[in-house]
């Protein structure tokens, strides 16, 4: 291959078999070119003045002559129709990161203001989506779907690439848009169905919600059991205080609602292989998902690979230009 590509500059051919007609005009030349003979086929008293007008002059010497010209330029064509390739600079291929489904809480309670973001009182949604913003922004290589759930769970986005098209999705989200109630099991089962079509391996579902089971068709347990038969890691997130929150004059004043599923959670995160994880502010949340991005690393890079470049315009140009030669010399003969 070095060799090659020191005597002709490029690094192999697609196609070397076409070399083969190289030896196409020769082979033809030596089939059909009849030798002549030595001895006239017909006597004629002008036999000698025929011979001096057919075979003397500068027009004969030429006939009789090989076109060089001509057959460099088949030459030519030859090594173009072989398709000369050489090799480009090393380019890493794109790196493979997960297919990771979001499912966020929208039920009621993610109203409550009770998390504190950049010095002022926010309610848990606006936190989540402060948090979850710039976890997508690290998840450069994955392909992230969004599911939002309250009473019934829904698909806003399906697995892309498109990271802003799943930041501008769950900007738009708003409490209740799915409902005042919590269907954990629901949501659990929409994103087994997204990701069991993907690479077994990398399905990775985060879910983050405030609340307990209230709602939904499917209970989150046996949810559990089929999102692990299709290899798919839940991470759960319970997120805010023990329940719900009144603020009055900036105080918040406790209503004793529904606490977290904590042991809810946590056997759903245990049963599929993920993670449990608890935050109660927003600098909690942050950390939890820092967390997740260490536990599901974006693969590494694969080999490198060296683009194969075309080359045969150049011996095409050529054979263009000598053909042109050649025929300019014969007519000047």
């Amino acid at each position: 291959m070095t060799g090659l590509r020191d005597w002709l500059g490029v690094d192999g051919f697609a196609w070397p078999w076409a070399l083969l007609a190289l030896l196409l005009p020769l082979l033809v030349r030596w089939l059909v070119a009849a030798p002549a003979s030595r001895e006239p086929a017909l006597r004629v008293p002008w036999g000698e003045r025929l011979r001096r007008i057919a075979g003397g002059g500068q027009v004969g010497a030429v006939a009789r002559g090989f076109p060089w010209l001509a057959y460099i330029a088949w030459c030519l064509l030859c090594v173009a129709a072989a398709r000369p390739l050489q090799l480009g600079a090393p380019v890493a291929p794109p790196r493979v990161g997960r297919d990771l489904m979001l499912a966020v809480d929208l039920s009621a309670s993610m109203g409550e203001e009770d998390m504190e973001l950049g010095g002022r009182l926010v309610d848990r949604l606006t936190a989540a989506k402060a948090v979850l913003a710039d976890f997508l922004d690290r998840r450069v290589d994955d392909r992230v779907g969004l599911i939002v759930f309250g009473d019934r769970a829904y698909a806003l986005t399906p697995l892309t690439l498109d990271r802003d098209s799943v930041r501008e999705q769950l900007a738009g989200s708003v409490v209740a848009l799915a409902g005042r109630a919590t269907a954990i099991g629901d949501a659990i089962a929409l994103a087994t169905k997204r990701l069991q079509r993907q690479p077994a391996g990398e399905r990775v579902l985060i879910l983050l919600t405030d609340g307990v089971n209230t709602a939904g068709t499917l209970d989150p347990q046996k949810a559990a059991g089929i999102a692990r038969d299709n290899g798919i890691r839940v991470h759960a997130i319970a997120f805010g205080g023990a329940g719900g929150a009144l603020s009055v004059l900036g105080f918040q004043l406790p209503m004793g609602g529904d606490e977290v599923d904590e042991a809810g959670l946590r056997r759903i995160a245990a049963t599929t292989g993920g993670r449990f994880f608890r935050a109660r502010d927003t600098e909690a949340l942050a950390g939890i998902y820092a967390e997740i991005d260490r536990l599901e690393p974006i693969a590494r890079q694969g080999a490198a690979v060296r683009p194969r470049i075309e080359r045969y315009p150049w011996p095409l140009g050529a054979a263009l230009l000598v053909g042109l030669l050649a025929l300019a010399a014969g007519r000047r003969r």
